[in-house]
């Protein structure tokens, strides 16, 4: 993990790295958005093109309105379980 991502995101650098060591690069890339940035929450976690070993060319992220899809996803289905509805009920 580089100084700079380190200096600049204290609080979450210690998540990334441990996620580094049990799982691999490869695991943080394919996973951040709904595992590492959820922790965006409570504290500030850096997009996922700052990470020392992202690769644009080789790594497939998710584009600014797939991540608003899946929110709205998560939403709906949070919803269904609050209220105990499957999606097609009305």
């Amino acid at each position: 993990m580089s100084d700079e991502l380190e200096e600049e995101y204290p609080e979450v650098a210690p998540f990334i790295r441990k996620a580094v060591e049990k799982h691999s690069e490869e695991w943080v890339i394919e996973n951040y958005s709904p595992q590492i940035t959820n922790l965006g929450v409570v504290m500030n976690v850096p997009p996922v093109e700052e990470l020392p070993f992202y690769d644009e060319e080789k790594h497939d992220v998710l584009t600014d309105e797939e991540k608003r899809e899946r929110a709205a996803a998560y939403q709906e289905y949070r919803e269904n379980l609050r209220e105990g509805t499957k999606p097609d009920d009305q």
